[in-house]
C-alpha cells in the first residue's frame, strides 16, 4: 500500500537518493528544499511525475514552518512519513565561529526538524499513526574538531526525539533516527565556515564515503524495520562503540584525525 512520504533535504545527496527509492516503490512524495530549480530537477527524473510535489522553503527561516507543514499536508490530506533529511555542516572553530553563524545551524538542523515533526504530528496521530525520520549524523554520538554547532544540533536531535519516543509510542508513532558517517555528497562543499560562508571544497573523507544510493537503501531497510537508531557507513561507524567503550583513547584519536 502506497504512503505519503514528506522528505526534505531532497534537491542532493542523501534526500535526493531517498526520493527516487519511495518513488520507485510507488509512494507519493513531497520534496523539500531551498533550491526550487533543483527539485524540479529531482522530480523531472522521476517518470509520470504528478505524484511527485515540490515545496521550497528554508529550513532556517523557522517561523514560516508551520505554515508550510500545513501546505504539505493539504497537497495529499495527510503525511505518513516526514523524513527530516535537510541540513548544514559544519567547518570552523569553535572560537571562531559567529554567533550568528552557530544559529543559522540549529535553527536548520535543530529547530527545523522539531518544528515540522510536531506541525506533522497531529494529523498523524489522527489517522492511527505514523513515522518520523530524523536524518543525523556518527558527530550526533561525538563530537570532532570544526563541527562544534554541526554536532551540538545533532546531539540535540538524539536527546529531543527520544524523548519524543517514548511519550508518543502508544499512538502508534514510530521514530528513526539515522546516524549517516561519510556518504559521497556535496555536505561538505555547503559546510558553513566561521564566517557563514560555504566551505566550497569535498573533504576527502566525503569523496571516499559511501554513495548516496547505497545509504538511501540502507535508510529505507531501517525505516520499514522501525528501527530505532542505525549507524550507516564505512569503518567510521565503529567510533561509537569505541568512543563508548574506550572514551579516552577516542579522544586522543580524534585529536588526531584529519577532519577536512
Amino acid at each position: 500500500m502506497s504512503k505519503i512520504v514528506w522528505i526534505t533535504g531532497a534537491s542532493s545527496g542523501i534526500g535526493e537518493a531517498l526520493v527516487y527509492k519511495y518513488f520507485k516503490a510507488g509512494d507519493k512524495l513531497i520534496i523539500s528544499a531551498r533550491n526550487r530549480d533543483e527539485l524540479f530537477r529531482v522530480k523531472s527524473n522521476c517518470q509520470n511525475s504528478f505524484n511527485v510535489h515540490v515545496l521550497p522553503f528554508d529550513l532556517s527561516e523557522t517561523e514560516s514552518l508551520k505554515s508550510k507543514a500545513e501546505d504539505a499536508i493539504r497537497i495529499f490530506g495527510k503525511v505518513d512519513v516526514l523524513i527530516n533529511s535537510g541540513g548544514v555542516s559544519q567547518r570552523g572553530l569553535a572560537m571562531d565561529t559567529d554567533l550568528s553563524t552557530e544559529q543559522q545551524i540549529m535553527n536548520t538542523n535543530f529547530w527545523g526538524t522539531v518544528i515540522l515533526s510536531k506541525a506533522v504530528l497531529p494529523i498523524m496521530i489522527a489517522n492511527g499513526g505514523g513515522q518520523i525520520v530524523v536524518v543525523s549524523s556518527l558527530v550526533g554520538k561525538f563530537g570532532t574538531k570544526l563541527r562544534s554547532a554541526y554536532a551540538a544540533s545533532k546531539h540535540a536531535l538524539h536527546g529531543y526525539f527520544d524523548s519524543l519516543r517514548s511519550e508518543v509510542y502508544d499512538q502508534n508513532i514510530a521514530i528513526t533516527i539515522v546516524c549517516p558517517g561519510f556518504i559521497k555528497t556535496i555536505v561538505s562543499i555547503n559546510a558553513l565556515t566561521a564566517t557563514g560562508n560555504s566551505q566550497g571544497t569535498m573533504d576527502e573523507a566525503q569523496e571516499n564515503g559511501m554513495t548516496a544510493e547505497a545509504c538511501a537503501t540502507e535508510i529505507v531497510k531501517a525505516v520499514k524495520a522501525k528501527k530505532e537508531e542505525v549507524y550507516i557507513g564505512g569503518k567510521e561507524t565503529r567510533a561509537v562503540l569505541l568512543k563508548r567503550f574506550f572514551p579516552s583513547f577516542f579522544s586522543k584519536k580524534v585529536r588526531e584525525a584529519k577532519v577536512t
